[in-house]
């Protein structure tokens, strides 16, 4: 039987959720294709961080337009999502990388940007009073912070069903093709007809844009986890490190999230992955050696999600450069949780009125369209 949407969207992460409920609020119907359930990989297993901070430059005007919808999110899908802004620091270690701080904010400042604020030592320790003394200052965003991101993918797929979204889970998009002038998608017994395709599908975007004649440098990885036991409150805002990999937040249970960019070996065909424990045990001894409050802590529970990166580290985003009514909205490189509501408002955009008055011309699939993927694993 085929059915006649609005708009096709394959990929039940938030970005798919949050480009699917951004088409309700502009009154179209799509239906939403997930082959698992909704926040089954990267968003709904990552570290949660909402952060403009420490972004490339081409995604901060997508991650500002985001951090607006975050700050009122309960109103957008009736859920807090856990958020809290706290803040989030980047600490240096040392001289050298209090320079390269400098010359960050200096050079954000000079593009018009102000949410990125140098910190001295007595700054640095005034928020987070149990780093270790040898550290100079850093970069704080005070309005970032973190939330809980299998609860914020959950809200904006409840709420984008409420509005009169199509949910189909644990099925597969296949046969994705154009006919007619419509693109169909073929799940189940059923296909899907619609003359909007958005390519949301996270690690596997990158093989569907391959397939629709559009391949991308891309590659599959698995961001590293783990989580502490419990130990007396030390830190509010996130933490990441300007030099080593590591990023991490307490909660109010006195558990520490650990994370930073460290890598399991990812099996896309299997949904599983194995992890590195040398690269944790890495991470382990980096907050150890930075906090000593850690010092008596144990790691309880580790894990990983998958999901895809770019080689240049930055999505794709936008219109695609070969066919009409087909948007890609993937790799966004193990820092797309804040992005995603934004990336949704801004979808719809595109979609409804052709255009948005957010800059993202440096995420298009265009700065592809005369280089050879290197990696599509």
């Amino acid at each position: 039987m085929t059915i006649n949407t609005d708009a096709i969207i394959v990929g039940g992460g938030i970005h798919g959720c949050s480009t699917a409920l951004h088409l309700c609020l502009a009154g179209l119907k799509p239906v939403l294709i997930e082959k698992d359930y909704a926040g089954r990989h990267a968003s709904g297993v990552n570290a949660g961080g909402v952060r403009q901070l420490a972004r490339d430059v081409a995604e901060i005007p997508l991650s500002i337009r985001s951090m607006g919808i975050w700050e009122s999110i309960a109103a957008l899908v009736d859920d807090d999502c856990g958020f809290e802004s706290h803040g989030q620091v980047l600490v240096a270690e040392n001289a050298a990388e209090l320079a390269a701080c400098r010359e960050r904010v200096a050079d954000l400042n000079a593009r018009g940007f102000s949410h990125e604020e140098l910190i001295d030592s007595a700054e640095l320790r005034r928020l987070v009073p149990a780093v270790a003394e040898s550290c100079p200052g850093g970069i704080v965003s005070r309005r970032d912070g973190a939330a809980q991101p299998a609860k914020t993918t959950t809200a904006f797929r409840r709420k984008a069903e409420q509005l009169g979204a199509i949910i189909r889970e644990g099925v597969t998009a296949g046969n994705i093709r154009k006919e007619d002038r419509l693109w169909r998608v073929d799940v189940g017994g059923d296909t899907y007809a619609a003359p909007i395709l958005v390519n949301a599908a996270g690690a596997w975007g990158g093989h569907i844009a391959a397939a629709l004649g559009e391949p991308v440098p891309v590659t599959t990885v698995a961001p590293m986890l783990m989580i502490s036991s419990p130990v007396p409150h030390f830190i509010d805002p996130v933490v990441i490190l300007r030099g080593r990999k590591l990023s991490f937040k307490q909660f109010k249970n006195g558990t520490v999230l650990i994370g930073g960019g460290h890598l399991a070996a990812p099996d896309q065909d299997r949904n599983e992955t194995v992890l590195d424990w040398r690269s944790l045990a890495i991470s382990a001894r980096t907050v150890f050696e930075l906090f000593p409050a850690m010092r008596s802590a144990t790691i309880m529970r580790a894990w990983a999600g998958i999901e895809a990166r770019m080689q240049d580290d930055i999505p794709v985003f936008g219109p695609s450069a070969v066919h009409e009514g087909l948007f890609h909205q993937f790799g966004f490189s193990l820092h797309g949780f804040q992005l995603g509501p934004g990336a949704g408002a801004v979808m719809a955009e595109l979609i409804v009125h052709g255009g948005t008055q957010t800059r993202i011309r440096e995420l298009s699939i265009e700065r592809f369209r005369n280089a050879s993927p290197s990696a599509t694993a």
